[in-house]
């Protein structure tokens, strides 16, 4: 069987390597090497200046990942910016919304994570907590605590039962976009995973880094049906 071709979304920043230093388009590796110990081929999606062209690059994938990154613009969901909201990063919003459209439109295989579930959420007309305690680790390490799959769900299915996870938020789901069902919480009644109906085809949203650990099975799940 052909390993499914899935896009991970990548964003520019500040870079400096040898002798330069310029805008790059970056993605931490634990993503793509997560892609492939999956089962599946990784391409990085940088940017396009166009939201238009997320269509066509969709439409020449199996499978597409949302990484995590900077918080939400809250204006993108009609909230008022609590000052612990981080900065935003318009240009990342607008690229990744128009790919999260086109993957819902072709369905394509979708898997957001972190940020990438809680933009899931937004493009669904869903809106997001903009800050909570305690579910991070120190700056720039990641923490972990235990998360629950909701029996019955798709993450059920792919995950063993309760596991403890790599994470890094401080922002959740609040209010849930349209269709969406929660498939995994916290022990404090955080909303840790969301997902389409399985008529609606593959999608699933997660707010810890399976990329900084060794589990496989939600990266799986997602080569899985792009494979298929």
């Amino acid at each position: 069987m052909d390993r499914p071709l899935i896009g991970v979304s990548t964003y520019l920043e500040p870079a400096r390597w040898g002798v330069w230093e310029q805008r790059a388009a970056l993605l931490p590796a634990g993503y793509h090497r997560l892609v492939q110990r999956a089962g599946g081929l990784a391409a990085l999606l940088p940017p396009d200046e166009d939201p238009a062209a997320a269509r066509a690059t969709v439409a020449r994938l199996n499978g597409l990942v949302i990484a995590g990154g900077p918080d939400v613009a809250p204006e993108r969901y009609g909230a008022r910016r609590d000052p612990r909201c981080g900065p935003p990063a318009p240009e990342r919003d607008a690229w990744e919304l128009a790919l999260i459209g086109a993957a819902l439109d072709l369905r394509v295989p979708l898997l957001g994570i972190c940020r990438g579930m809680q933009l899931l959420n937004v493009a669904l007309g869903g809106t997001l907590r903009q800050h909570l305690d305690d579910h991070a680790g120190l700056p720039g390490t990641f923490g972990a605590h235990e998360v629950r799959p909701v029996p019955g769900t798709r993450l059920a299915a792919a995950l063993p039962g309760p596991v403890r996870v790599p994470t890094y938020h401080h922002q959740a789901v609040d209010v849930l976009g349209r269709g969406l069902v929660v498939s995994a919480v916290a022990a404090d009644g955080t909303v840790e995973a969301v997902e389409l109906p399985a008529a609606d085809g593959f999608v699933l949203g997660v707010q810890w880094h399976p990329e900084a650990g060794e589990d496989t099975s939600v990266m799986r799940a997602l080569t899985t049906a792009a494979a298929d």
